[in-house]
Protein backbone atom coordinates (compact mmCIF):
# COMPACT_ATOMS: atom_id res chain seq x y z
CA UNK A 1 0.00 0.00 0.00
CA UNK A 2 0.61 3.70 -0.31
CA UNK A 3 2.20 5.35 2.31
CA UNK A 4 -0.17 8.49 1.59
CA UNK A 5 -3.62 9.09 -0.39
CA UNK A 6 -3.01 9.61 -3.77
CA UNK A 7 -4.06 13.09 -3.79
CA UNK A 8 -1.52 13.84 -1.10
CA UNK A 9 1.09 11.90 -2.83
CA UNK A 10 4.03 14.39 -4.38
CA UNK A 11 3.25 14.96 -8.39
CA UNK A 12 4.57 12.94 -10.78
CA UNK A 13 7.01 15.62 -12.70
CA UNK A 14 6.53 15.50 -16.47
CA UNK A 15 8.82 17.72 -18.07
CA UNK A 16 9.07 19.25 -21.71
CA UNK A 17 12.04 21.58 -24.12
CA UNK A 18 11.61 21.57 -27.35
CA UNK A 19 8.94 20.64 -29.88
CA UNK A 20 8.99 17.08 -30.66
CA UNK A 21 8.25 16.58 -26.78
CA UNK A 22 5.42 18.33 -26.88
CA UNK A 23 3.67 15.50 -28.75
CA UNK A 24 4.98 13.01 -26.52
CA UNK A 25 4.10 14.21 -22.92
CA UNK A 26 0.92 15.30 -24.23
CA UNK A 27 -1.09 11.95 -24.69
CA UNK A 28 0.55 11.28 -21.26
CA UNK A 29 -0.69 14.06 -18.96
CA UNK A 30 -4.42 12.72 -20.35
CA UNK A 31 -3.69 9.00 -19.83
CA UNK A 32 -2.72 10.40 -15.97
CA UNK A 33 -5.58 12.57 -16.12
CA UNK A 34 -7.94 9.46 -17.08
CA UNK A 35 -6.07 6.88 -15.15
CA UNK A 36 -8.40 5.36 -12.21
CA UNK A 37 -7.10 6.44 -10.14
CA UNK A 38 -5.50 9.61 -11.23
CA UNK A 39 -2.04 9.89 -11.48
CA UNK A 40 -1.24 13.89 -10.00
CA UNK A 41 1.26 15.21 -12.63
CA UNK A 42 2.90 18.60 -12.55
CA UNK A 43 4.08 19.67 -16.27
CA UNK A 44 7.47 21.39 -16.36
CA UNK A 45 8.58 23.56 -19.50
CA UNK A 46 12.17 24.25 -19.54
CA UNK A 47 11.96 26.64 -21.93
CA UNK A 48 14.44 25.35 -24.46
CA UNK A 49 12.47 26.10 -27.63
CA UNK A 50 11.11 29.22 -26.49
CA UNK A 51 9.31 30.81 -29.42
CA UNK A 52 6.80 31.88 -27.57
CA UNK A 53 4.02 32.14 -30.63
CA UNK A 54 5.03 28.52 -31.49
CA UNK A 55 5.09 27.22 -28.16
CA UNK A 56 1.30 28.91 -27.32
CA UNK A 57 0.18 27.11 -30.91
CA UNK A 58 1.70 23.94 -30.33
CA UNK A 59 0.03 23.76 -26.78
CA UNK A 60 -3.18 24.57 -28.23
CA UNK A 61 -3.24 22.13 -31.07
CA UNK A 62 -2.36 19.33 -28.81
CA UNK A 63 -4.66 19.98 -26.03
CA UNK A 64 -1.65 20.32 -23.85
CA UNK A 65 -2.65 22.36 -20.43
CA UNK A 66 -0.24 25.67 -20.02
CA UNK A 67 2.71 24.51 -17.50
CA UNK A 68 2.78 25.14 -14.19
CA UNK A 69 6.13 26.14 -14.41
CA UNK A 70 8.26 27.71 -16.62
CA UNK A 71 12.08 27.82 -16.27
CA UNK A 72 12.47 30.09 -19.03
CA UNK A 73 15.95 28.89 -20.15
CA UNK A 74 16.24 30.58 -24.03
CA UNK A 75 19.10 29.04 -26.23
CA UNK A 76 23.07 28.26 -25.38
CA UNK A 77 25.93 26.08 -25.90
CA UNK A 78 25.45 22.68 -24.85
CA UNK A 79 27.15 22.79 -21.75
CA UNK A 80 25.10 26.09 -20.86
CA UNK A 81 21.78 24.87 -21.60
CA UNK A 82 22.41 21.94 -19.61
CA UNK A 83 23.75 23.79 -17.16
CA UNK A 84 20.83 26.31 -16.87
CA UNK A 85 18.25 23.50 -16.59
CA UNK A 86 19.99 21.80 -13.89
CA UNK A 87 20.07 24.84 -11.89
CA UNK A 88 16.52 26.07 -12.28
CA UNK A 89 14.83 22.68 -12.00
CA UNK A 90 16.41 21.53 -8.82
CA UNK A 91 14.28 24.33 -6.83
CA UNK A 92 11.55 22.71 -8.72
CA UNK A 93 11.74 19.70 -6.77
CA UNK A 94 12.02 21.46 -3.67
CA UNK A 95 9.23 23.80 -3.84
CA UNK A 96 7.12 20.95 -5.12
CA UNK A 97 8.52 17.30 -4.58
CA UNK A 98 8.52 14.63 -7.09
CA UNK A 99 6.78 10.98 -7.09
CA UNK A 100 8.89 10.49 -10.06
CA UNK A 101 10.61 12.91 -12.73
CA UNK A 102 9.42 11.64 -16.31
CA UNK A 103 11.20 13.00 -19.74
CA UNK A 104 10.62 11.86 -23.38
CA UNK A 105 13.08 11.57 -25.90
CA UNK A 106 16.85 12.89 -26.03
CA UNK A 107 16.83 17.04 -25.82
CA UNK A 108 19.43 18.80 -23.38
CA UNK A 109 16.43 19.00 -21.03
CA UNK A 110 15.71 15.17 -20.82
CA UNK A 111 19.04 14.87 -19.71
CA UNK A 112 19.37 17.94 -17.64
CA UNK A 113 16.63 16.74 -15.25
CA UNK A 114 17.11 12.98 -15.10
CA UNK A 115 20.71 14.45 -13.84
CA UNK A 116 19.12 16.29 -10.91
CA UNK A 117 16.18 13.49 -9.95
CA UNK A 118 18.68 10.90 -9.73
CA UNK A 119 20.84 13.29 -7.45
CA UNK A 120 18.07 13.74 -5.30
CA UNK A 121 17.30 10.03 -5.28
CA UNK A 122 13.90 10.19 -6.94
CA UNK A 123 12.52 7.64 -9.99
CA UNK A 124 13.69 8.65 -13.14
CA UNK A 125 11.32 7.31 -15.90
CA UNK A 126 12.21 7.63 -20.01
CA UNK A 127 9.64 7.74 -22.08
CA UNK A 128 11.66 6.54 -25.69
CA UNK A 129 14.51 4.94 -24.07
CA UNK A 130 16.58 2.06 -26.17
CA UNK A 131 16.78 4.19 -29.37
CA UNK A 132 20.60 3.88 -31.10
CA UNK A 133 22.23 6.06 -34.14
CA UNK A 134 24.83 4.43 -32.82
CA UNK A 135 26.85 7.83 -33.78
CA UNK A 136 28.34 9.84 -30.88
CA UNK A 137 28.76 12.43 -32.67
CA UNK A 138 25.40 13.21 -32.29
CA UNK A 139 24.47 15.52 -28.74
CA UNK A 140 21.42 13.68 -29.29
CA UNK A 141 22.90 9.74 -28.96
CA UNK A 142 24.79 11.26 -25.59
CA UNK A 143 21.56 12.11 -24.43
CA UNK A 144 19.95 9.07 -25.01
CA UNK A 145 22.33 6.94 -23.29
CA UNK A 146 23.59 8.67 -20.21
CA UNK A 147 19.85 9.56 -19.52
CA UNK A 148 18.98 5.82 -20.08
CA UNK A 149 21.78 4.74 -17.36
CA UNK A 150 20.56 7.00 -14.67
CA UNK A 151 16.95 6.05 -15.42
CA UNK A 152 14.35 3.80 -12.77
CA UNK A 153 12.15 2.94 -15.64
CA UNK A 154 12.47 2.79 -19.57
CA UNK A 155 9.28 2.96 -21.85
CA UNK A 156 10.38 1.96 -25.55
CA UNK A 157 8.51 2.14 -29.07
CA UNK A 158 10.56 -0.69 -30.68
CA UNK A 159 12.20 -4.12 -29.35
CA UNK A 160 14.87 -3.88 -30.90
CA UNK A 161 16.20 -1.25 -28.33
CA UNK A 162 16.19 -3.57 -25.68
CA UNK A 163 19.01 -5.04 -27.50
CA UNK A 164 20.29 -1.82 -27.38
CA UNK A 165 20.15 -1.75 -23.73
CA UNK A 166 20.78 -4.88 -22.40
CA UNK A 167 24.55 -4.21 -24.76
CA UNK A 168 24.86 -1.12 -22.06
CA UNK A 169 24.38 -3.16 -18.92
CA UNK A 170 20.77 -2.42 -18.57
CA UNK A 171 18.82 -5.02 -16.72
CA UNK A 172 16.34 -6.25 -18.47
CA UNK A 173 13.87 -5.59 -15.75
CA UNK A 174 14.02 -1.96 -16.02
CA UNK A 175 12.38 -1.98 -19.56
CA UNK A 176 9.06 -2.08 -20.69
CA UNK A 177 7.79 -1.90 -24.14
CA UNK A 178 4.67 0.16 -24.83
CA UNK A 179 5.24 1.45 -28.40
CA UNK A 180 5.16 4.85 -29.92
CA UNK A 181 3.82 7.81 -27.83
CA UNK A 182 4.01 10.49 -30.55
CA UNK A 183 1.81 8.20 -32.53
CA UNK A 184 -1.07 8.55 -30.03
CA UNK A 185 -1.13 12.55 -30.97
CA UNK A 186 -0.91 12.10 -34.33
CA UNK A 187 -3.89 9.40 -34.45
CA UNK A 188 -6.17 12.01 -31.78
CA UNK A 189 -4.87 14.94 -34.39
CA UNK A 190 -5.21 14.04 -38.25
CA UNK A 191 -8.91 14.35 -38.19
CA UNK A 192 -8.14 18.30 -37.25
CA UNK A 193 -5.32 18.49 -39.41
CA UNK A 194 -5.22 21.63 -41.72
CA UNK A 195 -5.24 20.43 -45.89
CA UNK A 196 -2.46 21.52 -47.29
CA UNK A 197 -4.18 23.20 -50.16
CA UNK A 198 -5.85 25.59 -47.05
CA UNK A 199 -2.55 26.18 -45.81
CA UNK A 200 -1.10 27.40 -48.80
CA UNK A 201 -4.13 29.67 -49.37
CA UNK A 202 -3.42 31.35 -46.01
CA UNK A 203 0.06 31.61 -46.94
CA UNK A 204 -0.66 33.78 -50.20
CA UNK A 205 0.40 30.67 -52.19
CA UNK A 206 -1.47 29.08 -55.35
CA UNK A 207 -2.95 26.02 -54.00
CA UNK A 208 -2.90 24.70 -57.65
CA UNK A 209 0.73 24.12 -58.01
CA UNK A 210 0.06 20.77 -56.23
CA UNK A 211 -2.95 19.67 -57.93
CA UNK A 212 -0.69 17.24 -59.28
CA UNK A 213 1.25 16.06 -56.08
CA UNK A 214 3.60 17.30 -53.85
CA UNK A 215 6.43 16.28 -51.77
CA UNK A 216 7.60 18.36 -48.21
CA UNK A 217 10.90 19.15 -47.03
CA UNK A 218 12.01 19.74 -43.88
CA UNK A 219 15.72 20.32 -42.73
CA UNK A 220 16.59 21.42 -39.59
CA UNK A 221 20.11 19.31 -38.52
CA UNK A 222 23.12 20.97 -37.44
CA UNK A 223 25.32 19.17 -39.26
CA UNK A 224 23.06 19.69 -42.88
CA UNK A 225 22.87 23.00 -42.20
CA UNK A 226 25.51 24.67 -40.70
CA UNK A 227 28.34 23.85 -43.21
CA UNK A 228 27.62 25.59 -46.47
CA UNK A 229 30.13 22.65 -48.18
CA UNK A 230 27.14 20.09 -47.24
CA UNK A 231 23.63 22.40 -47.49
CA UNK A 232 24.87 23.50 -50.42
CA UNK A 233 24.96 20.10 -52.64
CA UNK A 234 21.48 19.07 -50.74
CA UNK A 235 19.99 22.18 -51.99
CA UNK A 236 20.97 21.59 -55.63
CA UNK A 237 19.26 17.84 -55.28
CA UNK A 238 16.50 19.39 -53.94
CA UNK A 239 16.64 22.05 -56.87
CA UNK A 240 16.63 18.86 -59.54
CA UNK A 241 13.88 17.29 -57.11
CA UNK A 242 11.87 20.69 -57.04
CA UNK A 243 12.11 19.97 -61.32
CA UNK A 244 10.11 16.81 -61.46
CA UNK A 245 7.63 17.56 -58.31
CA UNK A 246 6.92 20.84 -56.10
CA UNK A 247 8.31 20.80 -53.25
CA UNK A 248 6.54 22.29 -49.97
CA UNK A 249 9.14 23.91 -47.52
CA UNK A 250 8.34 24.43 -43.90
CA UNK A 251 11.95 26.82 -43.49
CA UNK A 252 13.25 26.30 -40.20
CA UNK A 253 14.55 29.83 -38.42
CA UNK A 254 18.22 27.62 -38.26
CA UNK A 255 18.14 26.72 -42.14
CA UNK A 256 16.89 30.22 -43.53
CA UNK A 257 19.42 31.89 -41.66
CA UNK A 258 22.19 29.93 -42.59
CA UNK A 259 20.84 29.67 -46.24
CA UNK A 260 21.37 34.05 -46.06
CA UNK A 261 24.68 33.71 -44.58
CA UNK A 262 25.97 31.33 -47.52
CA UNK A 263 23.97 33.43 -50.08
CA UNK A 264 22.14 30.33 -51.08
CA UNK A 265 18.18 31.33 -50.22
CA UNK A 266 18.14 32.38 -54.03
CA UNK A 267 18.54 28.84 -54.99
CA UNK A 268 15.21 27.90 -53.80
CA UNK A 269 13.49 31.25 -54.44
CA UNK A 270 11.83 29.29 -57.68
CA UNK A 271 8.72 27.89 -59.16
CA UNK A 272 9.51 24.45 -58.02
CA UNK A 273 9.25 25.35 -54.40
CA UNK A 274 6.73 26.51 -52.13
CA UNK A 275 8.33 28.47 -49.22
CA UNK A 276 6.72 28.43 -45.60
CA UNK A 277 7.70 29.53 -41.92
CA UNK A 278 7.70 27.46 -39.80
CA UNK A 279 4.03 25.71 -39.03
CA UNK A 280 1.86 24.54 -36.40
CA UNK A 281 1.15 20.71 -35.16
CA UNK A 282 -2.21 20.31 -37.12
CA UNK A 283 -0.15 22.53 -40.46
CA UNK A 284 2.53 19.96 -40.25
CA UNK A 285 0.33 16.68 -40.42
CA UNK A 286 -1.71 17.76 -43.12
CA UNK A 287 0.92 18.60 -45.45
CA UNK A 288 2.47 15.07 -44.29
CA UNK A 289 -0.24 13.08 -44.94
CA UNK A 290 -1.18 14.44 -47.91
CA UNK A 291 2.43 14.05 -49.85
CA UNK A 292 3.69 11.92 -52.32
CA UNK A 293 7.19 12.05 -50.40
CA UNK A 294 8.85 13.67 -47.90
CA UNK A 295 12.56 14.39 -48.14
CA UNK A 296 13.57 15.21 -43.96
CA UNK A 297 16.60 15.07 -41.38
CA UNK A 298 13.99 14.58 -38.87
CA UNK A 299 13.42 11.44 -36.75
CA UNK A 300 9.78 12.35 -35.22
CA UNK A 301 9.25 13.09 -38.88
CA UNK A 302 10.49 9.85 -39.88
CA UNK A 303 8.31 7.90 -37.28
CA UNK A 304 4.76 10.23 -38.86
CA UNK A 305 5.71 9.12 -42.06
CA UNK A 306 5.48 5.42 -41.46
CA UNK A 307 2.28 5.64 -39.17
CA UNK A 308 0.55 7.92 -42.13
CA UNK A 309 2.14 5.26 -44.87
CA UNK A 310 3.59 8.26 -46.87
CA UNK A 311 7.12 7.82 -48.45
CA UNK A 312 9.90 9.08 -46.56
CA UNK A 313 13.69 10.11 -47.94
CA UNK A 314 15.87 10.33 -44.63
CA UNK A 315 18.84 12.54 -45.21
CA UNK A 316 21.11 11.67 -42.90
CA UNK A 317 24.08 8.82 -42.74
CA UNK A 318 22.20 7.10 -39.19
CA UNK A 319 18.64 6.86 -37.88
CA UNK A 320 18.30 5.83 -34.38
CA UNK A 321 14.61 5.12 -35.53
CA UNK A 322 15.81 1.41 -37.34
CA UNK A 323 11.98 0.56 -37.23
CA UNK A 324 10.72 2.66 -39.83
CA UNK A 325 13.31 1.83 -42.49
CA UNK A 326 13.32 -2.44 -41.51
CA UNK A 327 9.51 -1.97 -41.37
CA UNK A 328 7.83 1.36 -42.11
CA UNK A 329 8.42 3.92 -45.44
CA UNK A 330 11.64 5.24 -44.96
CA UNK A 331 14.74 4.85 -47.03
CA UNK A 332 18.01 5.96 -45.72
CA UNK A 333 19.92 8.10 -48.35
CA UNK A 334 22.71 10.12 -46.68
CA UNK A 335 23.57 13.59 -47.64
CA UNK A 336 24.80 12.61 -51.65
CA UNK A 337 22.86 14.98 -53.95
CA UNK A 338 22.73 11.41 -56.60
CA UNK A 339 21.32 9.03 -53.71
CA UNK A 340 19.00 11.91 -52.89
CA UNK A 341 17.61 12.49 -56.63
CA UNK A 342 17.53 8.43 -56.93
CA UNK A 343 15.38 8.13 -53.90
CA UNK A 344 13.46 10.58 -55.13
CA UNK A 345 12.81 9.52 -58.84
CA UNK A 346 12.03 5.87 -57.17
CA UNK A 347 9.37 6.96 -55.44
CA UNK A 348 8.25 8.98 -58.16
CA UNK A 349 8.22 5.81 -60.10
CA UNK A 350 7.11 3.31 -58.37
CA UNK A 351 4.92 5.07 -55.35
CA UNK A 352 7.59 4.01 -52.82
CA UNK A 353 8.10 1.56 -49.83
CA UNK A 354 4.84 1.05 -48.66
CA UNK A 355 5.69 -0.43 -45.29
CA UNK A 356 3.51 -1.56 -42.27
CA UNK A 357 2.44 0.26 -39.16
CA UNK A 358 5.07 -1.35 -36.56
CA UNK A 359 4.13 -3.12 -33.32
CA UNK A 360 1.87 -0.94 -30.59
CA UNK A 361 2.12 2.24 -32.69
CA UNK A 362 -1.82 2.04 -32.47
CA UNK A 363 -2.48 5.13 -30.24
CA UNK A 364 -2.80 3.49 -27.30
CA UNK A 365 0.51 3.42 -25.90
CA UNK A 366 0.35 6.80 -23.40
CA UNK A 367 -2.77 4.37 -21.62
CA UNK A 368 0.10 1.51 -21.44
CA UNK A 369 2.66 4.05 -19.92
CA UNK A 370 0.01 5.41 -17.70
CA UNK A 371 -1.42 1.63 -16.16
CA UNK A 372 2.05 0.35 -15.91
CA UNK A 373 4.06 3.25 -14.14
CA UNK A 374 0.73 3.51 -11.42
CA UNK A 375 1.82 -0.32 -10.88
CA UNK A 376 5.32 0.62 -10.31
CA UNK A 377 4.98 3.56 -8.16
CA UNK A 378 2.96 1.90 -5.71
CA UNK A 379 5.12 -0.83 -5.25
CA UNK A 380 8.21 1.63 -5.07
CA UNK A 381 6.25 3.78 -2.51
CA UNK A 382 5.40 0.63 -0.58
CA UNK A 383 9.33 0.01 -0.23
CA UNK A 384 10.29 3.92 0.67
Amino acid sequence: MSPLPIDELPPVICVVGARPNYMKVAPIIRAFAAHNPPIRTLLVHTGQHYDPAMKDRLFADLALPEPDVNLAVGSGSHAVQTAEVMKRFEPVIDEHGARAVLVVGDVNSTLACALVASKRHIPVVHVESGLRSNDRRMPEEINRILTDQISDVLYTTERSAHDNLAREGIAPERAVFVGNVMIDSLRASLPKAVPAASLLAAAGLDPQRIEGGYGVVTLHRPSNVDHAEVLGPIIEALHVVSARLPLVIALHPRTRANLERFGMLGRIDTPGFLLLPPQGYLEMLGLLSGARMVLTDSGGIQEETTALGVPCITIRENTERPITVEQGTNTLVGVDPAAIIAAADSVLATGGKAGRVPEYWDGRCAERIAAHLHDWLLAHDSKA
